[in-house]
């Protein structure tokens, strides 16, 4: 049984404030000198005082209910990614201080993971709910979620601005979470999962009888995951300096050993050690995969490289040896790519921009041949794993866009394989928890290319990470067993 969060006071006063991002939208952009360094930019008296951080601030709630209205309304009714709707509100928001603007990403997050359930108890609670105009009903449903997620009704009503007959169906969300709660299972979990109806029924595929622990874990605040890169330091190293920033709020890990977690929200853009190149923005489910490819300071190539996130591991792995091929079809992640290793110090890598498909695409490949030791295809894929991170994606996503996916998937993981050595390895992922997108992908491509065979993840990552990872011979990870986004991976060896 999934479980339903009643709505109800736990505490009398505003909320403590923090939210999913790690920078802060509309900071001042760096002025360069004539010889081309970075200067810090001049910040006004207010724009200092905006900038600090001081939680013991209250929020200013008229400004940050405006905010997340605009922000919200970019996603639900412009259909703006959120990441890019906050992005683009905070940066015109300037008066904001930073705890405001935390608690804007903070509401906006919570509100988009709990959509469904919002939407099915403020209809139980308000029978015209439909028929209000949309502002009046963004602004209940902004209510009803931090309701939801443990705000006192009482704060949360005068904070909102809401009198008279919104209080009261405030008031009514605990009955309306208690009608949640007496719908038969297979009604009452896609609601309180707040999932489509099709992918309800695909988690308690995957998940069995532990669906409803994995939604709710789908639908918490994902943590703040660092990566130590260990062309400049490991990761005691990266905590030394860090707390010589006055970063002391860390934790390693549990299962990467190059990952910190950051227990306390702030701007790590800002760092000079990130400026340094000492650490990257990656989750601990990222870095596992990165680790299956194990790749020699040979020949080794990263062939969805994107913005280069695991590419920079893979460099780091190779310390900074041997060749790094970094393929992408769209060139501005490959820019992003080449910033991001000149910042990291990685200067093994060739990035290389290729067609979509088609002849075209194949033909762009054929220097690379049966030469790689490795090759990583972490393929594009519903996202089904980041849930937690971006909350929206869930709605948009469709059974046909899941085909679509899948059959992407295979056709890359074939076009790629031609690239591995005789005795290389082929390392297949994706951030989704769907079986249709992983293991059905690796056991059609095996069926297909019986040169290729599974080396079990534990083989590659030692006995006792594989112990802490689960039985079976994938990569398989999740909110709720690892504490770390969806992600699968598999180690495919081709014959000698």
């Amino acid at each position: 049984m999934a479980t339903t969060r009643k709505p109800g006071p736990s505490r009398g006063g505003p909320p403590k404030s923090g939210g999913p991002r790690t920078s802060r939208p509309g900071a001042p952009k760096k002025r360069k000198d004539a010889g081309g360094r970075a200067d810090k930019p001049k910040m006004s008296r207010a724009q200092h005082e905006r900038a600090r951080p001081n939680p013991n601030r209250p929020l200013r709630e008229d400004l940050v209910l405006q905010a997340c209205l605009e922000a919200y309304g970019g996603v639900r009714r412009e259909g703006r990614l959120s990441d890019r709707a906050l992005e683009f509100v905070l940066r015109r928001k300037t008066a904001l201080y930073s705890t405001e603007r935390r608690a804007v990403a903070e509401r906006v997050y919570a509100l988009l993971r709990r959509q469904r359930t919002v939407d099915f108890l403020l209809e139980k609670s308000h029978k015209k709910f439909d028929a209000l105009d949309a502002t009046r009903q963004d602004v209940m449903r902004l209510a009803a979620s931090r309701i939801l997620h443990g705000e006192d009704p009482t704060y949360v009503a005068r904070s909102s601005g809401l009198t008279g007959p919104d209080v009261s169906v405030l008031d009514r969300l605990p009955d309306a979470a208690a009608d949640l709660d007496a719908l038969p299972e297979a009604k009452r979990f896609p609601i309180a999962a707040s999932l489509p109806d099709f992918l309800a029924d695909r988690f308690k595929a995957v998940f069995g009888k532990d669906a409803a622990r994995a939604a709710e874990a789908m639908n918490e605040r994902a943590p703040l995951i660092v990566r130590a890169n260990t062309l400049k330091g490991d990761r005691a190293q990266l905590q030394e300096r860090l707390a010589a920033e006055d970063v002391e709020s860390t934790k390693p890990t549990a299962l990467s050993p190059f990952g910190l977690v950051m227990e306390t929200r702030l701007n790590l853009f800002s760092l000079q050690d990130f400026k340094d190149g000492g650490f990257e923005i990656q989750d601990e489910g990222s870095q596992l995969l990165g680790m299956l490819v194990d790749a020699p300071p040979t020949r080794v190539v990263d062939a969805c490289a994107g913005a280069g996130g695991k590419t920079l591991q893979l460099a780091a792995q190779m310390k900074n040896r041997g060749d790094l091929h970094a393929l992408d079809v769209d060139e501005g992640r490959m820019e992003d790519l080449r910033k991001r290793a000149r910042r990291a110090g990685v200067h093994n890598v060739r990035t290389q921009l290729i067609p979509h498909e088609g002849p075209d695409a194949d033909a762009a490949l054929t220097p690379l041949k049966g030469l790689a030791d490795r090759v990583l295809v972490d393929a594009p894929c519903s996202g089904t794993g980041t849930f937690r991170r971006k909350p929206d994606a869930r709605y948009r996503l469709t059974p046909e866009d899941l085909e679509m996916h899948v059959g992407r998937q295979k056709a890359l993981l074939a076009r790629f394989a031609m690239l591995v050595k005789p005795g290389g390895r082929l390392i297949y992922g994706t951030c989704s928890v769907l079986r249709e997108e992983n293991e059905n992908v690796v056991e059609d491509f095996l069926s297909k290319h019986p040169d290729f065979s599974v080396r079990p993840v534990a083989e590659v990552l030692g006995a006792e990470l594989g112990a802490k990872l689960g039985p079976g011979p994938f990569l398989r990870l999740a909110p709720h067993t690892h504490g770390t986004d969806g992600f699968f991976g598999a180690v495919l060896v081709k014959a000698k």
